[in-house]
């Protein structure tokens, strides 16, 4: 009997690329990195990803494929090339073993134009303005909500600053060795790591009761989470300009719509929303989170409901209304159903 063809891995965060190109549940190994508890700096995985970051998907190179030959690997280690991986990897052009059956339908750019639009929405989506994870740690912009986000966010980062001590430790009694360079990594994260529980740790503590270094370390994160939601807004309206509608670019799925899903779905859970949350209801939320107290803010509705629902092949209640909705509304009405997202987020919206 022969031995079975090596499998890509991904150390992930859920993705639905491998869905969409139809790859067989059979091709990947699926393995868990818990970043809560900081695995994503044990040196196992620091020797896939030196920045520590997930997702990470190892994949046999080409001419190892075969199941009597000894395989080499390759990671790959950030989300863009991964997916961009995907895509060109089950094609009819490519001669990628695989043993799914499925429609491999291509998911980059057909155009010259198109390409144009879909790297501008790549990189704003992945300029630091718009960094999910930033504004996840930083989702509160006055006390009240600085409580509430602490009570969520500090066990995470207890338990991120014990597993950098411990590895700390443990590289100190020499029970594991690493390079100079991968301890004074885990110096510097677990002292961001600090910084930030410094502030969580004092949230419950009433500003008129904290010593000078405290209010100013408080105030000085209010004002920090306050300018990023404050870029948010820039990101958003563009956002909304760019994108064709239903999907960035038209009628057809393509690789910038699962960057921008993903993206959105975290921003809509900071902002309370639900996946029972039409994109209507979705994005009101969002528009409201990002405005903040003072509100204000509210992106340009140009996009017909009717028009959107009928070109993402989804039923249309009355295709004469009139009702307009912003385009990034359009957008979430439409990504919501599809199986692969419905699969990612079955358990909710993160």
């Amino acid at each position: 009997m022969s031995e079975p063809v090596p499998k890509a891995a991904l150390y992930y965060f859920p993705t639905s690329v491998w869905e969409e190109k139809g790859y067989g549940a059979d091709e990947l190994d699926l393995k868990l990195v818990d970043i809560s508890k900081g695995e994503n700096y044990a040196p196992s995985y620091l020797r896939l990803n030196p920045q520590a970051t997930v997702p990470t998907l190892v994949v046999p190179l080409q001419k190892t494929l075969a199941a009597d030959m000894e395989s080499r690997y390759k990671a790959i280690q950030d989300s863009k090339s991964i997916v961009e991986f995907l895509d060109k990897s089950r094609s009819t052009q490519s001669r990628t073993n695989t043993t799914s059956d499925a429609p491999a339908p291509s998911l980059s750019p057909a155009t010259i134009a198109f390409s144009a639009v879909f790297t501008k929405l790549i990189d704003l989506l992945h300029s630091p303005a718009a960094d999910p994870n930033a504004l996840t740690y930083m989702n509160a912009r006055t006390p009240a909500e600085l409580r509430a986000l602490a009570a969520y966010e500090r066990p995470k980062f207890a338990a991120r600053r014990a597993a950098l001590a411990q590895l700390l430790a443990d590289n100190e009694a020499a029970k594991i060795r690493v390079s100079e360079k991968t301890r004074a990594f885990w110096e510097v994260k677990k002292v961001a790591t600090e910084k930030f529980l410094d502030v969580y740790d004092e949230a419950d503590t009433p500003a008129e009761k904290l010593d000078d270094k405290a209010r100013e370390r408080r105030t000085l994160f209010l004002s920090d989470a306050s300018e990023a939601w404050a870029r948010v807004r820039d990101v958003l309206t563009q956002l909304n300009q760019e994108i064709i509608g239903p999907y960035t670019l038209g009628d057809q799925l393509s690789l910038a719509d699962l960057h921008l899903a993903a993206w959105l779905a975290r921003l809509i859970t900071l902002a309370g929303g639900t996946l029972a949350d039409d994109g209507t209801v979705a994005i009101g939320k969002l528009e409201a989170h990002v405005g903040g107290p003072g509100g204000g803010f509210a992106l340009v509705k140009d996009f017909s409901v009717a028009e959107a629902r009928r070109r993402a092949g989804l039923t249309v209640q009355d295709p004469e209304s009139r009702e307009r909705q912003n385009r990034l509304a359009a957008f979430w009405d439409a990504v919501r159903e599809r199986q692969s997202f419905k699969n990612v987020y079955k358990d909710g919206l993160h």
